[in-house]
């Protein structure tokens, strides 16, 4: 375990336990303790923290009910690969993952002209066959792949440039280059990584992935953007607000 200042607090209301895990947690989630990482003992902690071993024991504990770490037999304490949590807003997950402060990195696999399918076309609400702009991306948090990112655009707008979606997220260049996205629909549901998705995000083949395929909308009703998104299950969730009417 990488060696952490923890500061306590022995006069504040806040117990010691929950100042400790509060700690560890924030270093998980900053980087600061990566995936695999080891915690110390709880009597190694103990020591260094002047605490007893049941403080330190229920810190541990909050930390393995919230999922951030888990007790291994014969390993020890580990940190886990921390889901990311995210609204359904009409969003950038670019933009969502950098205020988490979850270091988003995008790896652009291709950008170009391709004629509209189907399900494109009925989307955008233009022709069949009509030409678009289709963008394929890894998205990356932490330094892991995150999600397998496609995304056409009508010929109408300007596609950006692959500097440009490495260093900022699709909604962002669309809204400066002038679309006022308004609306969106989108359809969330699961299935099985096929084997070259499976490679981008490195996961075992056939594992659980879930989709989200989403139509934005501009003021004028038009679509500006389809994308069609999978995502790793075991990284990633989506939180909805119900509100009773």
């Amino acid at each position: 375990m990488p060696k952490l200042d923890i500061d306590l607090d022995r006069a504040s209301p806040i117990p010691l336990y929950f100042q400790v895990a509060k700690r560890i947690a924030h270093a998980i989630q900053a980087g600061e303790l990566p995936p695999g990482s080891r915690l110390h003992n709880e009597i190694e902690l103990a020591g260094q923290l002047g605490l007893s071993r049941p403080t330190v024991r229920k810190a541990i504990q909050w930390l393995v009910d919230k999922g951030l770490v888990v007790r291994k037999r014969g390993v020890g304490t580990q940190v886990v690969h921390s889901r990311v949590k995210r609204a359904v807003e009409l969003t950038s997950l670019y933009d969502d993952l950098r205020r988490a402060e979850q270091k988003p990195m995008t790896k652009v696999l291709s950008i170009e002209a391709v004629a509209a399918g189907a399900e494109v076309a009925a989307a955008l609400g233009i022709a069949q066959g009509a030409d678009v702009v289709m963008l394929e991306r890894v998205r990356y948090a932490l330094g892991e792949p995150l999600a397998l990112l496609r995304n056409w655009l009508p010929l109408r707008q300007q596609s950006p440039s692959a500097e440009a979606l490495e260093e900022r997220g699709l909604y962002e260049l669309l809204r400066s280059g002038g679309v006022r996205m308004r609306v969106a629909n989108q359809r969330i549901s699961a299935r099985a990584a096929s084997p070259a998705e499976a490679r981008l995000l490195g996961e075992r083949p056939s594992c659980p992935l879930l989709t989200l395929v989403r139509t934005a909308f501009d003021d004028q009703g038009r679509g500006v953007e389809h994308g069609s998104h999978v995502y790793r299950a075991s990284h990633y969730s989506l939180e909805v607000t119900l509100v009773e009417r």
